[in-house]
């Protein structure tokens, strides 16, 4: 009778009841209510503070509350969660505290948008439900998603007590002086009504006319050179600006030709620097005739030349930032119009003429009637014509380049001088560009990124014109700014009380009376930059909150942060303490396509593919998108896609199985009463358990340096070629056929026990659901995986002589599996244990001895007979075995009275 019959019920077949299907869908969203009615995040902060263990604080940088968790978004917060997870796991109380960007300019613009005309005091109302709908929405995907967190108390720039700590920064800014109002060009979004940060701008591809425009020196300027009727010529790609040039800048190291060119009908002495005169000559179509003169350009420092089309004149200044690059080596010089262009005419005393509005139309102040309410941008084409009209226009073309445009309202930005505030980073720059250099940078290169661009950047601009914000706490008097820290913090204390409403529904002179102010004075109408918000989360949240500190040990965002929270954090910090508020800053790549091209929520909707992080954790799993992050390099753009999903189940099927083969086995093992000791252990599990100590020990590593793709192929790599391809293979006739409690059954226990508890609590910070639901499916553990510690190295299988053995061990197979089936192709036999073999190995073979085990070899080898022979050159011979199958084991065997094997006899006599 087959084992099938009267000896099945003596076969120790696997046993459990952790389910082979994940049915991630439905269980996950049941695991995680549980975690929260016990209270899971509270349990393992408490057990750590108990242990008094050492602190990790990642600080969360705030997502903005304004759309659903894209599947960007899922990213960063995922890695945030792995990092939180395996800190934890590692031994550290690693507090997480979440936080959302609540005020700004996206969400103002979608409230203003669908209901236009509203008072401020009900677009802030309006603004406030926004944020709050969109903060539960996102809090569910997150905490959906695995993330662990104080989410039942998260800070918010939007409530009152980080709105204080805003205006107390601001204060703290005033006193130290760095905080100034000045009439400067910013980049003016005419779309949304308000100035943008440097954050707030992206780049889109664009096509402007370009011009080459003559500016004739006036007489006693060209007498002064001793040419008559000589021109500067300038190339711009802002024609509409012209209206505001008062100046023309050249190198003062550039060597300039005065030059007789002549073509087209037109004679013309033009000031050209040497290098582009070919260029000059390509575009207008005049050849070079003679060279009159060679000039420096200081040599012509302060010459004036007439304006265009204006009745006045231009400085001729210089400025280093002056080029060869392209036009014509004179750059048109609009201090209202340009950051350069601004610093230069200050020097020269030139004015700051920006005759525009907030729509982006001109105004009076052009000088020009025919342009007074019209749009800077429609206004090219006029301009381009009256230049011509003039005589003064020499060649014109379109020209196609990378152009700043407002993040929300997607049009091209102006750069427009209006009254604004500003932080002066002068005083805070040296020391900021010392700080980065403190601070470790993952990777590497974000440090000269965030040190390019802070050395580079220009005065903050830190007012909106906005509703949705924090206040900018300044008061006017006779219509000058009264810049004072007393009366800011004045403001904090009050905002504190009653929030930033306070400051948008009372009129001024209830405000000054609330604040002990003088009667008079007008509050100011602007509202903070969104990026000082954020920029203040070190004081207002690391500062206040008793389980975080200042510096945090880890700030953790896209790679775009490092001109946005990264920068404005540093800046502020800076200014407030004198230090970086992060010890290390993490930055990881965007999500990508498939052309590697960025993924955004209205491209991908547009091609109808979903980019929610829900449609994933809803059609997969949340366990799913968390191991598609392991498996990521986080440090170059991410790929996303849904067949990449449907690739990484495939690693989650066999890390799952792995866990469910592992319980099965471990079924009736009692580790206080059952553990083998190391000295006893047979080879197999001796390999096993050293190959175990060393994958835990490169985990470790891994997660210590943020490496979770190498944690993922370690694992997964484990999982599928030491596990499942050579030791589980190799023991299920040891597990399923000795007796229950013989030494080897129980060695293969004790070690798929360790290896169970290990890989259990290795995965857990990735497979969060999962690995939970494993380990409460084990018999021998208590609480959640979440609450334990992970796996030290075991000083036992610290070495690798069985590493050694059984690599060796492992060629030999490979070339006996060759020789069977090629034995089975020609239909000798059908299956390996049906195999005799005979090896002939050289002589000195270093696993002579296991080899010349049978018993060991055939279980190794799954054969039916084995023998070894010592030889000159390594053979193997198959043929098939003699043995008849044992009907209990289905081994081929040496049967004895019973039919049975040998083992098998002894089994059930035993039984």
């Amino acid at each position: 009778m087959s084992a099938n019959g009267e000896y099945k019920d003596t076969i120790l077949l696997p046993q459990t009841d952790f389910p082979m299907r994940g049915d991630l869908v439905k269980r996950e969203p049941q695991r995680l209510a549980r975690w929260e009615s016990a209270g899971l995040y509270e349990r393992i902060i408490a057990r750590r503070k108990a242990q008094n263990a050492p602190k990790f604080v990642l600080h969360d940088g705030p997502p903005f509350a304004n759309g659903d968790v894209h599947m960007g978004t899922a990213l960063n917060k995922v890695l945030k969660d792995l990092v939180v997870k395996s800190k934890t796991m590692a031994g550290f109380e690693a507090p997480f505290v979440p936080g959302w960007d609540c005020h700004g300019l996206p969400i103002e613009f979608k409230v203003v948008k669908q209901a236009q005309g509203l008072e401020p005091a009900e677009i802030r109302r309006r603004s406030a439900e926004f944020a709050n709908k969109f903060i539960d929405i996102q809090r569910g995907s997150f905490k959906r998603l695995g993330v662990f967190g104080d989410w039942e108390n998260p800070y918010l720039t939007m409530a009152p007590e980080y709105e204080a700590e805003i205006v107390r920064t601001f204060a703290k800014l005033v006193e130290e002086g760095v905080v100034y109002q000045s009439k400067k060009p910013v980049q003016w979004s005419y779309g949304a009504h308000t100035a943008l940060a440097e954050a707030e701008v992206e780049y889109q591809d664009k096509t402007s006319p370009a011009i080459y425009v003559k500016f004739p020196l006036t007489p006693m300027s060209a007498s002064k050179l001793g040419i008559g009727n000589a021109s500067l010529a300038i190339w711009t790609t802002t024609p509409w600006t012209l209206p505001a040039n008062l100046g023309v800048a050249l190198h003062p190291d550039f060597t300039y030709v005065v030059g007789q060119f002549e073509g087209n009908g037109r004679k013309e002495i033009l000031i050209v620097v040497r290098e582009l005169i070919d260029t000059l000559v390509e575009k207008t179509g005049m050849r070079l005739v003679t060279e009159l003169k060679e000039l420096k350009g200081r040599e012509l420092e302060n010459l004036e030349a007439k304006h265009p089309f204006l009745d006045r004149t231009s400085k001729v200044i210089l400025g280093q930032f002056v080029t060869t690059e392209a036009g014509t080596g004179a750059v048109h010089i609009a201090p209202g119009h340009g950051a350069d262009d601004y610093v230069v005419g200050r020097q020269y005393g030139l004015d700051v003429l920006s005759p525009v509005d907030d729509d982006g139309n001109f105004t009076e102040e052009a000088g020009l009637p025919e342009l007074v309410g019209k749009h800077v941008f429609k206004s090219n084409d006029w301009i381009i014509e009256l230049l011509e009209q003039k005589g003064v226009l020499l060649a014109q073309e379109t020209y196609e380049h990378s152009y700043p445009h407002c993040w929300r309202s997607k049009t091209p930005i102006i750069f427009r001088a209006v009254e604004q505030f500003f932080i002066s980073l002068d005083s805070l720059r040296e020391t900021a560009l010392s700080e980065i250099d403190k601070v470790e940078w993952l990777p590497a290169w974000g440090r000269n990124r965030i040190y390019g661009t802070v050395e580079a950047r220009p005065d903050w601009c830190i007012s909106r014109q906005r509703t949705w914000g924090v206040p900018l706490p300044v008061f006017f008097k006779h219509g000058k700014a009264v810049l004072c820290a007393e009366t800011s913090r004045k403001v904090a204390d009050l905002v504190e009380k009653e929030g930033t409403n306070v400051w948008f529904e009372l009129s001024d002179e209830e405000l000054c009376e609330r604040l002990g102010l003088e009667k008079g004075l007008t509050r100011c109408r602007d509202t903070l930059d969104v990026w000082i918000d954020s920029g203040c989360s070190h004081v207002a949240v690391l500062d206040k909150h008793p389980e975080l500190r200042v510096p945090a040990d880890l700030y953790l965002e896209a790679t775009d942060q490092h001109r946005g929270w990264f920068q404005s954090s540093l800046m502020m910090s800076v200014a407030y303490r004198g230090k970086a508020p992060y010890k290390s800053v993490l930055t990881h790549g965007f999500v990508v396509d498939k052309d590697k091209k960025k993924i955004s929520k209205s491209d991908a909707a547009k091609a109808g593919k979903p980019t929610d992080a829900s449609y994933f954790y809803d059609k997969y799993g949340a366990d799913i998108v968390r191991l598609w992050v392991s498996s990521v390099d986080w440090q170059t753009e991410v790929p996303f896609g849904e067949d990449l999903f449907k690739q990484v189940a495939e690693p989650y099927r066999r890390l799952r199985n792995t866990l469910r083969i592992l319980l099965g086995n471990l079924d009736g093992f009692d580790p206080e009463m059952d553990r083998v000791a190391a000295s006893h252990m047979p080879l197999l599990d001796q390999w096993i358990l050293e190959r175990l100590n060393k994958v835990v020990g490169e985990c470790r590593k891994a997660y210590e340096r943020y490496e979770f793709r190498k944690v993922f192929n370690e694992l997964n790599q484990f999982c599928a070629t030491d596990l499942s391809a050579v030791y589980i293979d190799a023991t299920k006739d040891r597990m399923y056929c000795d007796a229950k409690s013989s030494v080897r059954r129980r060695a293969t226990q004790t070690a798929m026990y360790d290896i169970f508890s290990s890989l259990c609590r290795m995965l857990a910070p990735i497979l969060a659901y999962t690995a939970d639901e494993a380990w409460e499916f084990a018999t021998f553990t208590e609480g959640s995986v979440h609450e334990q510690d992970f796996p030290d190295a075991d000083e036992s299988f610290s070495g690798d002589e069985a590493t050694h053995k059984v690599n060796r061990l492992l060629e030999i197979r490979h070339e006996v599996q060759t020789a069977i089936e090629e034995q089975v192709k020609q239909k000798a036999f059908k299956k390996n244990n049906e195999a005799a073999v005979s090896l002939t190995v050289k002589e000195g073979e270093a696993v002579y001895d296991l080899l010349n085990d049978s018993e060991f070899a055939k279980e190794f080898f799954i054969l039916a007979e084995f023998s070894v022979k010592p030889g000159a050159e390594f053979a193997v011979e198959v043929r098939k075995s003699d043995h008849g199958m044992c009907p209990r084991c289905r081994r081929y065997e040496p049967l004895v009275e019973d039919k049975l094997c040998e083992r098998c006899h002894g089994v059930m006599a035993g039984r």
